[in-house]
């Protein structure tokens, strides 16, 4: 039987009241006075105009480890539980939340950002010693994790999933994507110890298992664990390679017998880099005042800002937008799996979205920054008698949000195009403004 984005679905203990969800960016609520309240202010429209399920933007599970400002950082269960009332909100308007848990590893921003290097207590987390080509990008090198530091963030994981149960999230999701710890731990290029967390391409995946049992522990069996993960790695430069999608639907089986509830397996560049956004070099943004300004007080130097405005022109290049990117490697993964797999990826019409999941590529579709333009995007894409129904997203992935989320700025749409070509589309409609 044909599957559409209104069916509702189950994962593990959670029923969800259709097949759309807010794929997990960054609000910029973490280094705000009431993170709760910013949070809301972005989901809760979402979830009255139709939404089933919010999964909320990296939340850091230590003090440090963060790869924005505007990350939420829990450091002690009183920050968690300062969220209940962004969760209880959310549950009101009649949807559900997750929240992501992962660690930046050596991309924090501890590794480059002049503020938090002029603190950090130690030098960034890393599986091992970083490439060569890599070690430019970092300020002071990195530490290599022992085995027991490894232990420690494991059981760190299930503590704070624990705590999320605690303020009323209907599950976690770990972050094993866009470069940070936990995908580091999977990557070839990323990852060379010779403990039992590193290895081929099997023992790799053993952070992830151990994360998993310890979450069980202790915030309960029966408590929804989801995993994003990289299931396909880009390397800019020529190096070994990376991880391949054979290595990409292995993890997707073990964690399938280790019990994760569901997967959104990605590609992403074994750098940080546009690969995991696509779209077009943010000119714009570079260029406003506010905006150098922040950044250059961040990097310290116009080289630096130089650097990586050359390392965003070069991925977008390299990894230019095209609708679902993510296709073969979600479609290969739901061919290999019996719990659900979350499409996410350059998905942008309501028509997409039908197409993926009645082919049977996937269970659950994913849109993230269309959701900064279009608060209220959920309900023309889940209702077909909208008048706008059949349009593409207003988002045209121009990645001015980028540069701005780096910095923990707030989560909003930057384009003065895409905002003036909404006032003009509700204006011809005769729709509220979003």
């Amino acid at each position: 039987m044909s599957v559409s984005l209104r069916d509702p679905i189950t994962l593990g203990t959670l029923t969800l009241r259709n097949r759309l969800y807010r794929a997990p960016v960054l609000e910029g609520a973490g280094s705000a006075p009431n993170p709760a309240a910013v949070y809301a202010r972005h989901f809760v429209p979402n979830i009255e105009a139709g939404l089933a399920l919010v999964i909320q933007g990296n939340t850091i599970v230590n003090p440090e480890g963060r790869t924005s400002p505007g990350m939420s950082v829990i450091g002690d269960r009183e920050r968690m539980l300062a969220l209940k009332p962004l969760t209880d909100a959310v549950h009101r308007a009649g949807g559900r939340i997750i929240t992501q848990l992962g660690h930046g590893g050596s991309f924090s921003l501890e590794s480059w950002h002049r503020d938090y290097v002029a603190v950090r207590t130690s030098p960034p987390f890393a599986p091992s010693p970083l490439p060569l080509w890599i070690r430019s990008l970092h300020r002071g090198g990195v530490h290599v994790m022992s085995t027991r530091e490894v232990e420690e963030l494991v059981r760190r994981f299930g503590i704070v999933a624990a705590w999320a149960r605690e303020a009323g999230y209907d599950g976690v999701q770990l972050a094993g994507s866009n470069a940070k710890l936990l995908h580091q731990f999977l990557s070839p290029v990323h990852n060379r110890r010779k403990d039992r967390y590193g290895g081929d391409a099997t023992a790799r995946t053993t952070l992830l298992r151990e994360i998993r049992e310890a979450i069980a522990r202790e915030a309960g069996a029966d408590y929804p664990v989801l995993l994003k993960y990289t299931a396909v790695e880009g390397t800019p430069v020529r190096q070994r390679r990376g991880i391949t999608l054979e290595d990409g639907v292995l993890t997707a089986r073990i964690a399938e017998q280790v019990g994760f509830a569901a997967l959104t397996p990605v590609h992403a560049d074994v750098v940080p880099n546009t690969s995991i956004c696509r779209g077009q070099f943010p000119r714009g943004a570079l260029r406003r005042k506010g905006i150098k300004h922040r950044l250059l007080s961040a990097t310290g130097r116009r080289t630096r800002n130089l650097t990586l405005a050359a390392g965003l022109w070069l991925s977008t290049r390299r990894t230019p937008f095209e609708p679902v990117w993510n296709r073969a490697i979600f479609g290969a993964v739901k061919q290999a799996v019996n719990i659900p797999v979350f499409a996410v990826g350059g998905i942008r019409t309501a028509q997409e979205a039908n197409a993926i999941l009645a082919d049977g590529q996937a269970d659950m579709i994913g849109i993230g920054r269309p959701f900064y333009a279009e608060p209220d995007l959920a309900r023309r894409l889940l209702n077909e008698s909208d008048p706008n129904h059949d349009r593409e997203a207003a988002c045209k992935s121009c990645n001015q949000c980028l540069i701005p989320q780096m910095l923990g700025m707030p989560g909003v749409c930057y384009s003065p195009t895409v905002k003036l070509s909404l006032r003009h589309r509700d204006a011809k409609t005769g729709t509220a403004a979003a």
